[in-house]
């Protein structure tokens, strides 16, 4: 990190209580001024890995190393709230990769997926609350192969209606356990799609070649949803 990065970073987080985000690309969000503008007191301590999937947490050999990350910012930090908001590239890539690679069930492959993430969330939980996050839609569209995550999923066959409908039983899984074991869970899906099932237009990014949400209104979804279900930051 460079001294002006440093240091703007210590003066944005002087006088604020940590709260820890672990994630892929997605989490970038929790670094919109949005949330710095609604939570005075905060500081969202934010560590999201590029492409991390929750499908290679476990794998010593994966690309992106998010465990050892995500453990690291763990250690060194006295947040005493984490949240999680990763899921993406699984449900949007690895898990049909993974199933066309091995020859094996998608349902297969998802439930390893969701399994990894769950002993993430119970590490974190034995610590900290947790906040988990539901994990976003797809709005790469049939066919497209432009832009570079598209150009690099491309070979995934699966229909934009597959990868929607398999986002939406992988939330329903995480959602189930976190109820289950007393962590706290955002579900954003209703306020996510459309009356068509797809992504609705206003959370789109206004890059056609971005496949993350629009980030200003990603963030307000996220902190109107904090408020609706009474999650108060800090703890």
């Amino acid at each position: 990190m460079r001294p002006k990065e440093a240091y703007a970073r210590w003066k944005k987080r002087r006088g604020r209580v940590p709260v820890l985000v672990l994630g892929d690309s997605h989490a970038t969000v929790f670094n919109h001024d949005l949330f710095a503008d609604i939570y005075k007191n905060v500081f969202f301590d934010v560590t999201a890995v590029s492409a991390a999937t929750v499908s290679g947490l476990e794998n010593p050999n994966s690309k992106t190393q998010a465990l050892p990350l995500f453990r690291k910012a763990m250690q060194r930090s006295r947040a005493k709230t984490a949240i999680t908001l990763m899921g993406e590239v699984d449900v949007g890539f690895v898990i049909w990769y993974r199933a066309e690679k091995y020859g094996a069930p998608v349902a297969e492959m998802m439930r390893q997926a969701v399994d990894s993430y769950q002993k993430l969330l119970l590490e974190l939980a034995a610590s900290r609350r947790v906040i988990c996050v539901s994990t976003p839609y797809p709005t790469i569209g049939d066919g497209q192969a432009w832009g570079a995550v598209a150009n690099a999923r491309k070979d995934v066959k699966a229909s934009l209606a597959a990868r929607t409908d398999l986002t939406r039983v992988f939330n329903a899984e995480m959602e189930a356990f976190c109820r289950a074991h007393g962590i706290t869970y955002l579900s954003l899906d209703a306020e996510s799609l459309d009356e068509r099932g797809v992504v609705r237009r206003g959370l789109r990014n206004e890059d056609a070649l971005d496949h993350h949400y629009d980030a200003k209104t990603y963030a307000g979804l996220i902190i109107g949803k904090l408020h609706a279900e009474g999650v108060t930051l800090p703890d």
